[in-house]
């Protein structure tokens, strides 16, 4: 009688969140359709799915295929990209405050891409391609240098050390980045301001390609690995007792986590607190699994995300407000009453 009881309640609980992520994934599809019909020329609702199917204009055509639709997709998939991160960091350090942008990883990758953009061309085919790699360095770096920082001996690493280190690391490579403004050219300084406010810059095909191999590997591995971070979730004593090897699950979730964040940031600029709210957010309606977690997560964050740039695109047309704006006016205070809830 008790194991039926179970049976049906776990059945009842995975119904539940299998609706939700339905729920997730219809209303991505209406911010899309909105968002279609965000921009200066107006498309109507049905001129939009016209238009998908091929039936629009020539006009219509080129303002959704080369102009809305490439912006939109990027929009969703960083948005994923910077979730699961997130919920990656957050698992693997158990610490509720861990996002790739608080953390400095999104800087590292941001300085990288910068130096980049400082001595070359970003116009040309071959360099997008280039970018996300560059990213994954610099977001690596940042990520070894944080963790050795972090660490003390007998003590291992604490939430808040992760947390201060992280903030000082991320304001030295602030610097650094003002430092290298000063040999920019006023055209490429422009596009290193909207960059770093996490305006989606990389508006076509070619970053989208650039951006979706590192999510078509590094989201199904992360996925794999779900079992790996509830078992880390019940402790290091509990998760050795239970034979897995922490420390080497630990880094490669660890890689798996900055090459995501660091291949979101090459195309999207530095769009912070994504990876903090989606991942807490996710907890909140589907519970601690990370079988349903990790997709909820994402869908979340590709929802956030995408909602964002609508509202920034929407808000001051013809001009627009980066949706790294946008999420950080809810994302701020957010993060500060996590803070004040972690110190009681």
């Amino acid at each position: 009688m008790s194991n039926n009881f179970l049976t049906q309640n776990q059945q009842k609980v995975r119904r539940k969140n299998f609706l939700i992520i339905a729920t997730l994934i219809v209303l991505i599809v209406i911010t899309f359709v909105i968002s279609m019909n965000t921009g200066v020329i107006k498309l109507t609702p049905w001129e939009v799915i016209s238009t998908l199917f091929g039936q629009g204009d020539a006009q219509q055509q080129l303002i959704l295929f080369q102009f809305r639709l490439p912006r939109i997709v990027i929009g969703v998939l960083v948005g994923m990209g910077l979730a699961m991160a997130g919920a990656v960091l957050q698992g693997i350090s158990k610490n509720a405050l861990a996002d790739p942008g608080i953390l400095g990883i999104n800087a590292g990758a941001g300085l990288a891409v910068m130096l980049y953009i400082s001595f070359f061309s970003t116009t040309k085919s071959a360099p997008v391609y280039l970018l996300p790699v560059l990213a994954f360095l610099g977001a690596g770096i940042t990520a070894l240098l944080i963790y050795t920082l972090s660490y003390k001996r007998y003590e291992g690493i604490t939430p808040m050390r992760l947390i201060l280190t992280g903030i000082a690391v991320a304001a030295g490579i602030s610097s650094a980045m003002i430092v290298l403004t000063l040999r920019l050219t006023p055209e490429n300084y422009q596009f290193v301001a909207t960059w770093l406010a996490g305006s989606i810059w990389g508006s076509n095909w070619r970053f989208v390609l650039s951006l979706l191999p590192w999510l078509l590997i590094l989201l199904p591995f992360i996925y794999s690995k779900s079992r790996v971070l509830n078992i880390l979730n019940l402790g290091e004593i509990t998760s050795i007792g239970l034979g897995a090897s922490i420390e080497k699950e630990r880094r490669w979730l660890l890689a798996a986590s900055v090459g995501l964040a660091g291949a979101s940031v090459s195309v999207s600029g530095g769009i912070g607190f994504v990876g903090l709210i989606a991942p807490h957010l996710a907890r909140q309606l589907v519970g601690a699994s990370h079988q349903f977690m990790l997709p909820t997560a994402a869908l979340l964050g590709g929802f956030l995300v995408l909602l964002a740039d609508t509202i920034g695109r929407s808000i001051l047309e013809p001009s627009e407000i980066p949706a790294g704006i946008v999420v950080a006016v809810f994302g701020a205070p957010y993060f500060l009453y996590l803070l004040a809830r972690l110190k009681e």
